[in-house]
């Protein structure tokens, strides 16, 4: 007799990360390889952020602050809100696994457009509630009025993710604000903000004012996209207390450790160098899409800093021939149908040689199988 597992692990379809298997960050850093798959940036953590991650090493022999009070009282003050609104997080995947734990079981609905953060499927997946997955526009934007129309009294969930992860599609601030007004009030909305501030359309505190009439509102953002830190994990929300109170509730003691809380709260102390780093991005976004277009390929209007490509009518029959030879020619980018898109790639934005890299190759691979 062997030991029995629960049944609905066998539902949950858990993550593919873009990291090549075999692979270390230090690897990546000391090879050829464009790493080009997880939307992490190009530039190295900030020199003040890695001598406060220094000082703070020295501590390891203490746990770190179970509350982040620090970091929390330094969000509070850069959004002009109450530290009792502000939790912080190993990543906002901790923030949706604790979501789904807090507000989710059999018979509760969670409603998300699709493609999106490949996250999502795994809260319906682990707590047996049952998910609607709205198709995204045709023109890759997330139909907000079919969102609403699947919203029910068993309704405990709904997410939205602007800009969208993989499409890197943006809804206007004021359309956001028509629907979050249109939601009921018992369910749970999440407007999922990784990518916020690469997008040009609005500013990014605007989401922040929604907080104060609507209490089902929670904001998630991060520090591993703008900030350099995707390897010390740091996210954080932006809610009601009574969010904060339910997923800290059930989720581990310490989960953000004392280096990336010392690190997250001196990169808040940089913003006009990160900044620059975003408007470089964007830079980047600007060139990278262009040279697809070259191609005669087309690529959604990203706000975000991604690109999500499509290859084509025959997208979905050469798509793991492409990959493979961006993989040959050291490129890593990851493949559509990974991310509920068959036929389309996304690739994050590097250094400006490896996104010339990028185009150069992807250029050759659509000649050899296109």
């Amino acid at each position: 007799m062997t030991v029995r597992f629960n049944s609905h692990l066998t539902s949950i379809p858990g993550y593919s990360p873009g990291v090549p298997k075999g692979h270390s960050a230090e690897d990546v850093a000391s090879s050829n390889l464009a790493q080009l798959a997880s939307n992490e940036s190009p530039f190295a953590p900030l020199p003040e952020v890695v001598e406060a991650i220094t000082r703070a090493a020295k501590a390891m022999n203490r746990y770190p602050d179970p509350a982040a009070t620090r970091l929390r009282q330094r969000l509070a003050d850069r959004h002009e809100i109450e530290p009792g609104q502000v939790s912080v997080a190993n990543g906002s995947c901790e923030f949706l696994l604790a979501a789904a734990e807090a507000l989710l079981e059999p018979g509760a609905e969670i409603v998300y457009a699709w493609p999106s953060f490949s996250m999502y499927p795994n809260m319906a997946a682990m707590t047996g509630a049952r998910e609607i997955r709205v198709p995204l526009k045709e023109d890759q934007t997330h139909d907000l009025e079919a969102m609403l129309a699947e919203i029910t009294a068993a309704t405990q969930i709904v997410i939205v993710c602007n800009p969208n992860n993989p499409t890197g599609t943006y809804i206007p601030f004021a359309e956001i604000a028509d629907f979050v007004e249109r939601v009921p009030d018992h369910v749970q909305i999440i407007l999922d903000e990784a990518y916020i501030e690469f997008q040009v359309y609005d500013d990014p505190a605007n989401s922040i004012d929604l907080l104060k009439r609507h209490p089902n509102l929670v904001l998630l953002r991060t520090f591993s996209k703008t900030h350099s830190l995707a390897g010390l994990r740091v996210g954080y929300a932006l809610g009601s207390p009574a969010f904060k109170a339910a997923v800290e509730a059930v989720r581990q003691p310490f989960s953000v450790n004392a280096l990336a809380q010392a690190a997250a709260v001196e990169a808040l102390e940089h913003g006009d160098v990160i900044q620059r780093q975003i408007e470089t991005q964007i830079a980047e976004r600007v060139r990278v899409e262009s040279g697809v277009a070259d191609l005669g390929l087309r690529a959604t209007d990203s706000q975000a800093n991604f690109s999500w490509i499509s290859l084509g009518d025959n997208g979905a029959e050469i798509e793991d021939a492409v990959v493979g030879s961006l993989a040959e020619a050291e490129i890593v980018v990851r493949a559509g149908k990974l991310l509920g898109g068959p036929g389309w790639l996304r690739v994050s934005y590097g250094t400006p040689e490896e996104n010339d890299r990028f185009v150069a190759a992807l250029g050759e691979a659509i000649k050899a199988h296109g």
